[in-house]
């Protein structure tokens, strides 16, 4: 039996798939929320690297506060201009001198920053259609009393965020707030639809079709048998020549989408594109950049996706951002990824589970892998009942939070994402 806090009981609800109605929704990566996220995390990453590369261990940072001012645009077939440029602060906290080193800080975050934008939303000209900004504020360098290690932990010294390999167990910090993460599996149909459109209409489809921006916001709901996709595609305006051409476009979303939800499901499916349209006003979704931030759409880090990529009222979700935040003893973000990583472990090796809610409550101060409570709520299939499973699953959740640095090392290495 473990020594950590681990609770295992039945769910207060039906699965989410036998649910009557079902609502998911996700915000693609061109949305202005979504590059808050995105650029929050990339500068995260590029803090951390940095910090271990010149001091050997990541020191204390937060950028999760970014904030977008949307610009203004005129877009026209065949390509039109940016009026107003769209404007982005990163703001938040990193240490910029420790033990007689200075180290810039907001260089490596515009770096991190323009490479980012560059990958991401490449229509997007980086100091002409988008001014970034950075303002850092100083993080400490002597918060080692919470941003710390467990001076009980038999570790040696070795950085438990720079994924070397170690002979003993490595130190396990400290929360740094009493907060929690929320994470559930398995996916139902809806959320594998939600998921994977915005994901494949970003990937292998605007690869071979340059018109599609980035900006790709899908919204499912299932009612009974009958699921409803509805997809907002920016369209690029430079590659589409007229009116004909946008219908096209238009209508090939809706049927690459149309195929990617009937690979998940027997269910009647309808995908509706770009629904505010009037053609006869000509009022379409028509784009410079490939984004909504250039015409009025702000945004802001944790105001999108969860930690799972989706956004899903029928499930709990923490209101936290995920994205910015410190990797090694964050809360925020370290436990949303966790319960999500134990969530999809648990309905992998255990059998007769057809739903299942994670949620990790922190204590500050206390070592992130003893959280005040773990607790696990299970809905079984028919048949099989809650003694079947719970040592099973309490099994998994007492190995998953023994490796929690693992987190950490898989943020740091980009193996994880965090919207």
């Amino acid at each position: 039996m473990s020594e950590r806090n681990i609770r295992v009981e039945p769910i207060d609800r039906q699965a989410v798939e036998d649910q009557e109605v079902e609502i998911v929704e996700r915000k693609g990566i061109g949305h202005p929320d979504s590059i808050c996220d995105g650029v929050a995390e990339s500068v995260a990453g590029a803090l951390a690297r940095e910090y271990i590369d010149r001091v050997g261990e990541v020191l204390h940072f937060n950028t999760d506060e970014t904030q977008l001012v949307a610009g203004e645009a005129a877009p026209a077939f065949g390509g039109g201009e940016v009026v107003d440029p769209i404007y982005l602060l990163i703001v938040g906290r990193a240490t910029k001198r420790y033990e007689g080193q200075t180290i810039p800080t907001e260089t490596i975050a515009l770096r991190a920053a323009r490479e980012y934008l560059e990958e991401t939303i490449p229509q997007l000209e980086y100091g002409e259609d988008i001014i970034v900004d950075v303002k850092l504020g100083e993080g400490s360098g002597d918060l080692q009393d919470v941003f710390g290690e467990d001076e009980e932990s038999d570790a040696d010294d070795s950085d438990p965020a720079s994924g070397e390999e170690s002979s003993s167990p490595v130190g396990i910090p400290m929360a740094n707030d009493t907060s929690f993460g929320v994470g559930h599996a398995p996916l139902t149909e809806t959320e594998q639809i939600v998921l994977e459109a915005e994901r494949r209409l970003n990937g292998e489809y605007a690869a071979t079709n340059p018109e599609l921006g980035p900006d790709v916001k899908i919204m499912g709901k299932r009612e009974g048998d009958t699921i409803d996709v509805t997809v907002a595609a920016a369209m690029i305006d430079e590659y589409i020549a007229d009116l004909d051409e946008y219908i096209d476009a238009v209508e090939s979303v809706r049927e690459f989408v149309t195929e990617v939800a009937n690979e998940h499901t027997d269910r009647d499916v309808n995908v509706y594109v770009n629904t505010a349209d009037d053609y006869e006003e000509g009022s379409i979704y028509l784009t410079v950049t490939g984004t909504s931030a250039e015409q009025g759409d702000d945004g802001s880090v944790g105001r999108g996706n969860r930690a799972n990529g989706l956004i899903t009222p029928n499930r709990s979700m923490s209101m936290e951002a995920t994205s910015g935040k410190n990797p090694v003893n964050h809360i925020g973000k370290i436990y949303n990824l966790l319960s999500t990583s134990i969530a999809d472990s648990v309905v992998a090796d255990v059998d007769g589970i057809r739903d299942l809610r994670v949620r990790l409550l922190s204590q500050i101060g206390r070592p992130i892998d003893e959280p005040h409570v773990a607790d696990v709520h299970v809905v079984t299939h028919e048949g099989v009942s809650l003694e079947d499973v719970e040592a099973d699953v309490e099994a998994i959740v007492d190995e998953e939070l023994g490796n929690v640095t693992e987190i950490t090392r898989q943020v740091i290495d980009g193996e994880l994402t965090t919207f």
